[in-house]
């Protein structure tokens, strides 16, 4: 998109909203990096998820102009955070991001654009590239969701960014990493669903913005980088739950009937087996617990309702 293109409304103000959860370092990086940030008309809303010391004894939060730390006692995980974060915050579009993320000084500009060109457009994503591997790409836009097998595949992942995923236009999900969602979406759509708490909301939370008309566009333009996994862990039984859990709940939310059924029969005959045997054949014994726990939950759980 060309500089004289830009229609960014440096009068809206944008909420960025993040999530704290014993990370008071990791939190203060991510704050140094919005230090830099270009637009004007910023607050920074950091929901502080039940830490152990609380995070404003690990910061200064005067240095941070225009920061507001909001203290949970419980922790409310990433869907419950956001939420109360967004409840705390004044802006005309939320910046939902995670605080394991470096932010390029230009985003916001580049993540406002596309609602000027196109009334439709309800969230905006950047490109996301790992921390560690910075050349690979993380997310550029998701594929359509398989409704038989509750699998959706993310654009570019682990690919090497080398142009290929420069072009904008609107996708199938967020990424719940980083997305600016204006307001008028959240006053009409909801917030995320408090029952999924981790994973899989940000595909349900999309899912239910486009149901309701709205564009969820991809934005190139700019590029962030995610340090991934920093709360939960890649390998932890807690991922390994709440993936299992979710993925079933949100085919729950969004299939037909008949959608549902090969879902069940493809999940009871091939999934389920499958990781069972893998997870004990190395020994993880936790993880195969988590997995068969994550099922029973949808078991006993009746209800689909959003929270």
């Amino acid at each position: 998109m060309a500089e004289g293109e830009r229609l960014t409304p440096a009068s809206a103000c944008v909420s960025i909203v993040t999530i704290n959860y014993n990370q008071a370092e990791t939190t203060r990086e991510f704050l140094e990096s919005a230090r830099m940030l270009t637009y004007p008309n910023v607050e920074i809303v950091v929901v502080d998820n039940a830490s152990e010391p609380a995070l404003l004894t690990q910061i200064d939060p005067a240095r941070y102009p225009n920061l507001k730390v909001v203290r949970s006692d419980t922790n409310l995980g990433f869907t419950g955070g956001n939420n109360l974060g967004m409840d705390h915050a004044r802006g005309d579009y939320f910046f939902i991001v995670n605080n394991d993320t470096e932010l390029d000084p230009s985003v916001l500009e580049a993540l406002l654009a596309p609602f000027d060109l196109n009334s439709q457009v309800g969230v905006t994503c950047p490109k996301i590239r790992f921390y560690d591997s910075p050349r690979l790409v993380q997310y550029a836009g998701y594929n359509p969701m398989n409704m038989y097998t509750g699998t959706a595949t993310i654009i570019g992942y682990n690919q090497t960014d080398d142009g290929r995923y420069d072009r904008p236009g609107p996708t199938n999900f967020a990424h719940g990493c980083a997305m600016l969602v204006s307001r008028k979406v959240v006053e009409r759509v909801g917030r995320f669903a408090d029952r999924f708490f981790l994973y899989y909301e940000e595909l349900d939370w999309s899912q239910r913005i486009r149901n309701a008309g709205f564009l969820i566009y991809y934005q190139p333009e700019v590029t962030i980088l995610h340090k991934e996994s920093v709360s939960v862990g890649r390998e932890s039984p807690l991922r390994t739950y709440y993936l299992t859990r979710n993925r079933i709940l949100y085919m729950r939310r969004h299939c037909s009937l008949f959608q549902r059924l090969v879902f069940y029969s493809f999940f009871a005959a091939l999934v389920l087996p499958k990781h069972v045997i893998s997870y004990l054949a190395r020994g993880q014994f936790t993880h195969a617990r988590a997995f068969l726990n994550g099922v029973l939950w949808n078991v006993r759980s009746a209800s689909v309702s959003p929270v």
